[in-house]
């Protein structure tokens, strides 16, 4: 190992990791444990302790595709999956309800884990369902997925020009009012404009891109990621190769590119990672997994990037957003 990489590797242990999105859940729904290696998969815990992660957000993504069950139920089974994998390693993981969880987690030796709904389906329209799974240990909520629901408009309907509904709105209120981070992530833009517009706390996009970078529905315009910062909110790069390049194979270079974009665009506060691991078929070359995080550590210092800016990036910025709005 030269100098320079062992340098980096150690500099990425003392920074606090943090990946916003990732689709493990899925898996241990269906009986898969974190303790086990899967050759398919992503994330585990070898490969989180390997990639130096101090918080990992765990999505409970509800397919608005399969009704079976209903949406409400499926969420609470994707919820219990993951909070089973914490109590059974309790010496490892920690399930993160306070900012005061967040550092404490990392001081006990800990992994964080922190619960998110992916598309509010899942309220199936009830305010008392939102508070439900507040008091359930859910702290972050991504609107919608890719379709219209009964909260807002998502990038696949933003033709019609929809936003947040009446609904919608008042789940940003009421998410602000108990302390959980609101994701835009999968919004259409005029759902972006109108949660920016109602939110008083900093929102998040957990796992989308720059759109000038590679112009796919589910990143951002730079009006957007302008108007994202102004709001104190974070973006994170997602690693699935159609949102990282329009043609040819992705690679770690390609993430890096789109946070160059955005470092120029808004200065390196307001952009971290989102890699969408478990939930895309195809990885960046030189991401393969979370464990191979530190090369992306090591890509940003051999580009130029000064050590306070890449702790941001790699977490700091995520860490910020969660400390001000969680209770």
């Amino acid at each position: 190992m030269s100098n320079r990489l062992a340098a980096s590797n150690s500099f990425h242990r003392e920074c606090f990791v943090v990946d916003a999105h990732c689709d493990t859940a899925l898996r241990l729904v269906n009986g898969a444990s974190l303790e086990d290696p899967e050759p398919k998969g992503h994330v585990d815990l070898p490969r989180l302790v390997a990639g130096g992660v101090d918080l990992q957000i765990f999505a409970l993504w509800v397919d608005a595709r399969q009704r079976r069950g209903g949406f409400t139920v499926r969420c609470l089974e994707l919820l219990e999956a993951v909070e089973r994998e914490v109590a059974a390693h309790p010496d490892r993981l920690q399930l993160i309800l306070t900012r005061q969880d967040l550092n404490a987690a990392r001081a006990a030796g800990k992994i964080g884990v922190l619960l998110s709904i992916e598309g509010g389906e899942a309220l199936e329209g009830s305010l008392a369902a939102l508070r439900a799974f507040y008091r359930l240990g859910v702290r972050a909520m991504g609107l919608t997925w890719n379709g219209r629901n009964e909260l807002a408009d998502g990038c696949g309907d933003a033709d019609s020009g929809g936003g947040l509904t009446a609904f919608g709105r008042q789940v940003v209120q009421e998410m602000n009012r108990l302390g959980m981070v609101v994701d835009v992530s999968h919004l259409s833009e005029r759902g972006f404009w109108d949660v920016l517009e109602v939110s008083r706390r900093p929102v998040i996009a957990s796992h989308s891109n720059a759109r000038a970078v590679c112009d796919h529905r589910r990143n951002l315009y730079d009006a957007q990621i302008r108007a994202l910062a102004e709001n104190g909110g974070v973006m994170g790069m997602n690693f699935c190769p159609e949102f990282l390049r329009s043609d040819g194979p992705a690679t770690l270079e390609d993430v890096v590119r789109h946070i160059d974009h955005i470092v120029d665009l808004v200065g390196p506060d307001h952009v971290g990672l989102g890699s969408d691991f478990d939930g895309i078929d195809s990885t960046p070359i030189g991401l393969e997994d979370v464990s191979r995080l530190p090369a992306l550590t090591e890509a940003l210092l051999a580009r130029g990037y000064d050590e306070a800016s890449v702790e941001k990036i790699l977490g700091g910025n995520f860490l910020r957003v969660f400390q001000s709005v969680l209770p």
